[in-house]
């Protein structure tokens, strides 16, 4: 039932992650600039990781519906929050000082506060759902995926370019940023349904 929705989470987690990678080399401006958000972003990613956890956990097979409800509305708003907060480190950080840096920076913003929005709806959703028909607390949760997926594919364009080039390579030097891929995997395994 829930591996869908496990799966479409993921995948923010997964965009939000994709902010890893390797650098030996990087620019002292850029350097400082990652720095800024990163370090207080990771709390954020960890949050946002947490949650996904939380709800792939949730749901063992056979657990209550309210129960799995009241999982999924807590990790949404975790969720929520978390991208709330990576738009306030994004917006503090100032534009990375790269060609386009101010445009990007200005749009992965937005994103980051859509996202926020996005699954502050999803929690109001989740909450609305009929947990006393299994069959239709289902559907609800399928249906809850497609704008998970919705929201990821909206936000991708933004992070593309605000990790392209050095400013990427900037904040893959950044431990805040860099943690995240060890545990990057976690959030793509599925429980059993």
């Amino acid at each position: 039932m829930k591996k869908k929705l496990v799966a479409a989470l993921s995948g923010g987690a997964a965009l939000m992650l994709a902010l890893t990678g390797c650098s030996d080399d990087g620019d002292k401006k850029l350097d400082d600039w990652a720095k800024k958000f990163c370090d207080p972003a990771q709390a954020q990613f960890k949050k946002i990781q947490d949650a996904n956890t939380a709800m792939q956990t949730a749901d063992s097979g056979g657990t209550d519906s309210k129960k799995v409800q009241e999982a999924d509305s807590k990790a949404f708003q975790q969720i929520s929050d978390a991208y709330a907060a990576l738009a306030k480190s994004l917006s503090q950080a100032g534009a990375p000082p790269a060609d386009g840096g101010e445009e990007s920076q200005k749009n992965a913003v937005n994103e980051l506060n859509d996202l926020s929005k996005g699954y502050g709806d999803l929690k109001k959703q989740v909450d609305g759902l009929d947990t006393g028909d299994k069959g239709k607390f289902a559907d609800g949760l399928r249906s809850l995926s497609d704008g998970i997926n919705k929201l990821n594919k909206k936000s991708e364009q933004a992070f593309k370019k605000l990790e392209s080039g050095d400013v990427g390579k900037a904040m893959a030097g950044q431990s805040g940023c860099q943690n995240q891929k060890a545990t990057e995997g976690a959030g793509s395994v599925s429980p059993k349904k």
